[in-house]
Parts: C-alpha cells; sequence; structure tokens
C-alpha cells in the first residue's frame, strides 16, 4: 500500500479501533443505562470489582484516565452511593476508592453481560480472545513510545 493509500479513512487502524469502540459502547448503552451507569463507570466498577480498593491514582492508571476526568465522575458514583472514600489503615493520608454495597450489588447484574455481548462482535470466542491479546500487545507496544 502507497502513501496516498495509507492516508484514506478506511485504512486508517486509528479509526477502526475508534469507530468499533463507538461502536462497543452502542452495544453496551441499553444494558449501562439498565444499571444507571455510564460505559466510563462500568469500567470503574470492573476494575473495583477486581482489586476491591484502589487510589484514585490506581484507578487512573488501569483506566488510562488522568485524575481530572477520573475525579470528577468518583464524585458522580459517590453520590450514586457506588463508590465511596476509605482512609487507610496503615497510613491515614492514603485515600482509597472502595465499592460500597450498592456498587457489590451491580456485580452480580453485570456478571454475565460481557459474555452475552462476545456474539454480537461477529467473533468466535478463540477469535475474540485472540484479538483482545492481540489489542493489549498493541497497547503495551504503544506505551512505550507514548510514556
Amino acid at each position: 500500500m502507497d502513501s496516498e493509500q495509507f492516508l484514506k479513512l478506511d485504512n486508517q487502524l486509528c479509526f477502526a479501533i475508534y469507530a468499533c469502540s463507538r461502536e462497543i459502547t452502542r452495544l453496551y448503552r441499553p444494558f449501562l443505562d439498565g444499571l444507571g451507569i455510564t460505559y466510563p463507570q462500568f469500567l470503574t466498577l470492573t476494575v473495583l470489582w477486581e482489586h476491591k480498593r484502589l487510589t484514585v491514582k490506581e484507578i487512573g492508571e488501569r483506566l488510562y484516565l488522568d485524575s481530572g476526568t477520573l475525579t470528577p465522575m468518583l464524585k458522580r458514583m459517590e453520590a450514586l452511593e457506588l463508590v465511596k472514600r476509605v482512609r487507610g489503615t496503615e497510613d491515614e493520608r492514603k485515600v482509597y476508592i472502595a465499592l460500597t454495597e450498592r456498587g457489590e450489588q451491580l456485580r452480580e447484574e453485570a456478571l454475565n453481560f460481557p459474555e452475552k455481548c462476545i456474539p454480537h462482535f461477529g467473533l468466535t470466542k478463540d477469535e475474540y480472545l485472540g484479538l483482545l491479546k492481540q489489542m493489549n500487545e498493541m497497547i503495551e507496544s504503544l506505551q512505550k513510545v507514548t510514556r
């Protein structure tokens, strides 16, 4: 493919990933609306379901979000009683974000949601896992250049 061809929108990997991300978010929307949360809130809950409690910095690192974006969202989630701030027992200066009982309950409702979505991706489970592996490798490779 020559340089002119690479400049076409349909040949831009970044655009294909961007458009795919938007379509996946659109697929998730009815489910998330049913839970009363946004996609970024769902991702935050997903990280907390896995780790139970994290600092704002740790959540930001996992989600590739800066604190200026994350802090207001966490405040909204706190108002929705999904998360709470917890002072560290070993160091009271350290503040963790932890799930509330309501945040934990949403986990049960979300448990089989990702598996329900996979068939809509037009991929077998093995293809899905292979693509996920490739995407994670690409993220790792890009971080070496961008960080």
